[in-house]
């Protein structure tokens, strides 16, 4: 190693944060995590494991809840440490840090459901970051501002022409000693179970160091909605796996890609079906009665 390798962290180890119901990429989450989806070839989660090893970082450990025994194979053929988090229907995201706080030192974390074209991990890194890219016009995404040096100082959900967070996160072991001691304080209080991790560390942002890292568009993908997924892997436009739209393909006599906008239906929080446009008109899907019905205009 270098004289300038010296000055840089030893990532010690990743977290890959697979627990959440991913209730907008409807139905196939409701059917399988979306993690386990196959993307041009590759289940999401075995390409990001296999990239994090690639990096010379073996001591993988995922969170899992939703489903969580269809994680189980992951164990014997990675290698990797599963931890359950009992909280994952009732509390945001923070939850799962929470269940690995003891682990978190220089560590990457990561969403099971990231796509990286090329491998983004390094053995190796200067500062605790979070991936961005630009999002031309408008955007719904966390807009990151930061100082001259790239040091995020403010973050708005919304705007236009902005860097965005998107992808995966590296915690130093200084960051980390920092936030886990926040998360522990506020763990209690009564709306932080709402809270993404990410929201709380923008009510501390001031006690916590985190740059901002560029990367292209073309390098990092997120698939929230089935939509999304099949602009990117044309595989899905007409043979998407979900043994729902099969169904309802048949019973309307449609394609697979006739179905269109599918957006969750929730009740008091719980994901109770979805909702569909086909051939121009508009459906609901209701899950426990396995139920299509036309919506009244």
């Amino acid at each position: 190693m270098s004289i300038n390798d010296q000055a840089l962290l030893k990532v010690e180890n990743a977290i890959i944060m697979a627990a959440g119901l991913s209730s907008r990429f409807a139905p196939i989450s409701y059917e399988y995590p979306k993690s386990l989806v196959k993307v041009k070839g590759q289940v999401l989660i075995e390409r990001q494991i296999r990239q994090l090893q690639e990096a010379g970082i073996e001591d993988i450990t995922i969170v899992v809840g939703f489903k969580k025994k269809l994680f189980q194979y992951l164990v014997e053929e990675f290698q990797v440490t599963l931890v359950e988090n009992s909280d994952y229907a009732t509390r945001n995201n923070h939850s799962t840090l929470y269940a690995v706080k003891e682990k978190l030192g220089n560590t990457y974390i990561c969403s099971a459901d990231n796509y990286f074209t090329q491998n983004v991990f390094e053995p190796y890194v200067e500062n605790a970051y979070y991936s961005s890219v630009y999002e031309e016009g408008e955007t719904g995404e966390w807009c990151i501002e930061t100082d001259a040096t790239g040091l995020i100082t403010d973050l708005k959900i919304g705007g236009e022409n902005s860097w965005v967070m998107l992808g995966h996160v590296f915690f130093s072991s200084v960051f980390s000693k920092r936030f886990v001691a926040i998360l522990e304080s506020v763990y209690d209080e009564p709306e932080t179970p709402l809270l993404l991790w990410e929201s709380i560390y923008l009510n501390h942002i001031d006690e916590l160091t985190l740059y901002s890292r560029h990367y292209s568009k073309e390098i990092i993908f997120e698939f929230d909605t089935l939509d999304e997924l099949r602009k990117f892997d044309s595989d899905y436009i007409d043979s998407t796996g979900s043994k729902i739209l099969e169904a309802i393909s048949k019973q309307v006599s449609c394609k697979e890609s006739d179905i269109l906008r599918i957006t969750p239906i929730k009740e008091k929080d719980v994901t109770t079906g979805f909702k569909c446009l086909i051939k121009k008109e508009n459906y609901s899907y209701i899950y426990e009665t396995k139920k299509l019905i036309k919506d009244k205009e």
